[in-house]
């Protein structure tokens, strides 16, 4: 098969798409299975053989991509500040709610075994 065959719904097996898609390296066919356990990268496996497509590997590539982390502290606004000037106030119990009645439980049953 030509590169001129090729287009990017043709399948390949995963060593040669990787190669086509990474042609300076980096990604392998395990990689690509890698991916695909993690639910990235759609493969189809016919006779016992695995085959994606470079479109695959293109929304694979976007699903790939790193973004950055939130910041802890700093200046920046909050999600405290935020929930505060929202119009509609937080559904459910908040993450701070639920690790404040952990806390306050683990303290009752603390305080009752050493009681005995």
């Amino acid at each position: 098969m030509t590169k001129e065959e090729i287009d990017d719904d043709t399948p390949l097996r995963l060593d040669v798409a990787a190669k086509i898609a990474y042609p300076r390296g980096g990604i392998t066919a395990a990689g690509l299975r890698r991916e695909w356990k993690r639910g990235k990268l759609v493969i189809e496996r016919v006779a016992g053989k695995d085959y994606t497509t470079l479109n695959h590997i293109k929304r694979m590539r976007e699903l790939c991509h790193a973004q950055p982390n939130p910041r802890d502290c700093g200046s920046g606004v909050s999600a405290v500040m935020l929930m505060e000037t929202s119009q509609a106030g937080p559904h459910g119990l908040s993450s701070i709610e639920v690790a404040t009645s952990a806390l306050a439980s683990n303290l009752m049953t603390f305080a009752a075994r050493k009681r005995r």
